[in-house]
């Protein structure tokens, strides 16, 4: 039993020795990553400025694009209704 302790404790040694404390995520901290874009901006010295017209909505023509958006839909119904009746077509057939 007492063979069975030491050789666990010789192993558990061996491996705490075997480690290093070398590894990327040491060198990688976070104040090196601040520090390369702080100074890319450096060179910016103008400050932002607010676009009033930025959100706003273009109002062209609502009559046309009403007209444009009902001929789409009228459009759309023809092609279902094409659909339809060709699949009732061929399913007719298959019964027949």
């Amino acid at each position: 039993m007492k063979f069975r302790i030491a050789a666990l404790a010789t192993a558990s040694l061996a491996l705490a020795a075997c480690g290093s404390a070398d590894d990327a995520s040491t060198e990688a901290e976070a104040d090196t990553v601040e520090i390369a874009a702080d100074e890319a901006m450096e060179p910016v010295v103008e400050e932002p400025v607010a676009d009033p017209d930025a959100n706003a909505v273009a109002q062209e023509n609502t009559e046309e694009a009403a007209a444009a958006e009902a001929a789409s839909i009228e459009t759309a119904g023809d092609n279902a209704a094409a659909t339809a009746e060709a699949a009732l077509d061929a399913l007719a057939e298959e019964s027949e």
